[in-house]
């Protein structure tokens, strides 16, 4: 046979399978109303199991890994299609309820509150120059900054109520996730009202008069540290290299320890904030270098022009677990941008993911997502907001 003969072939039998999925589909709608009236759960894991080694031993011993994948696809997609029949539109949500109020109440321009100063009260960890400030004047003009030391402090000074938003850094596109950060979001009850990409321009400071061949060590950010990596292994192959809290804390400290064998790296802003020199400008790996900041807050706010959300799921450590969440976004069309999983330290290798989805909030394929996900997975599952990102 030719091409053209056997593409006629598939023809014929991908039409038979198109007729055959829609009878299957049909079923599976008969399958929801009788769940539905009997008050009984969608997935029945031992019928899937039993199905699919069924399926599997029908098909021949080249093909049964492929026949498995092809009907865990299938059931999956029936189960979404289920879900929509339980679940209508229309059928209460605690979760979807509390969104939807967001999306009607939340003011339509950004920022939403005020502190009695007038002005929005914005907690950034490290001091005037690090990089989360610059975040927050982006976002916010020239917001009442409150600097905190650590980044869980942050978050408790929006959990608190001392600040109205709080700004965290989430990831940068050379470096990865600020692991600490994602750790903390396990953690700590807030909502994601923002998020900011900002072009990270890293220099070497030193004190007036400090020289390159003199310098023994180098403090920073983790972060920072990473993105200059190969600069400091070509420049400074035997310098000693120090973790520090914050790139602008960083570069404080050598402006006040009174060495000239100390520099630190940081933003150039810094050297005039701290009457250091620059001896070296943009060292970072990428000229394209830039950081992903979150504004937090304690209350849900859906601004006009959301387009992602942030979730976070408990997923048993088992085989499918994860597969099947992200049939659904699949499923209902939904682009995943971001994955993100963090151990579970009180449990038996459990791990909490972090999603970032982009679709708009307004979507029908978001609210059945979310109507599904709270659903099914009750208390392990967290929204944690729905936000534009600029830059």
């Amino acid at each position: 046979m030719d091409l053209n003969e056997i593409r006629a072939q598939l023809d014929v039998i991908d039409a038979q399978m198109v007729k055959l999925f829609d009878e299957r589909m049909h079923l599976a709608t008969k399958v929801a109303e009788y769940k539905k009236e009997h008050n009984l759960p969608i997935l029945d894991e031992g019928r899937e199991r039993e199905k699919l080694t069924a399926v599997a031993s029908q098909s021949s011993e080249e093909m049964q890994d492929y026949t498995r994948m092809l009907f865990e696809h299938v059931m999956e997609i029936s189960r979404g299609h289920q879900n929509k029949i339980l679940h209508p539109a229309t059928a209460a949500c605690p979760v979807w309820d509390v969104i939807a109020d967001a999306i009607e109440n939340t003011p339509k321009l950004f920022p939403a509150r005020a502190s009695a100063a007038g002005k929005p009260r914005v907690a950034c960890q490290g001091t005037w120059g690090a990089y989360s400030q610059h975040a927050a004047d982006k976002l916010f003009g020239k917001p009442e900054i409150f600097f905190v030391s650590t980044f869980e402090s942050v978050f408790n000074a929006v959990e608190k109520g001392l600040c109205d938003y709080g700004i965290v850094p989430a990831e940068n596109n050379t470096a990865g996730s600020v692991r600490r950060v994602y750790d903390l979001m396990t953690e700590k009850r807030f909502r994601i009202v923002r998020a900011i990409r900002v072009k990270i321009d890293h220099a070497l400071l030193a004190l007036p008069g400090t020289k390159k061949e003199d310098i023994r060590e180098i403090v920073s950010h983790e972060q920072a540290l990473a993105q200059c990596a190969s600069f400091i292994q070509k420049e400074f192959p035997n310098a000693k290299v120090t973790s520090y809290e914050n790139t602008a804390k960083a570069a404080e400290y050598v402006s006040k320890s009174g060495r000239t064998d100390l520099a630190a790296i940081g933003s150039p802003d810094c050297a005039k904030l701290f009457g250091l020199v620059c001896l070296s400008e943009n060292i970072q790996v990428s000229d394209n270098n830039r950081t992903r900041f979150f504004c937090i807050s304690k209350k849900l706010e859906i601004y006009p022009g959301a387009d992602r959300t942030s979730l976070m799921l408990r997923l048993p450590h088992e085989p499918g677990s994860l597969y099947r969440v992200l049939a659904r976004f699949n499923a209902h069309g939904i682009n995943l941008t971001k994955l993100e999983s963090r151990p579970i330290p009180t449990t038996d290798f459990a791990a909490l993911f972090c999603f970032e989805i982009e679709t708009p909030v307004y979507s029908e394929d978001f609210a059945g997502l979310i109507r599904e996900l709270a659903d099914d997975l009750g208390d392990d599952f967290r929204y944690l907001g729905s936000y534009a990102e600029v830059q």
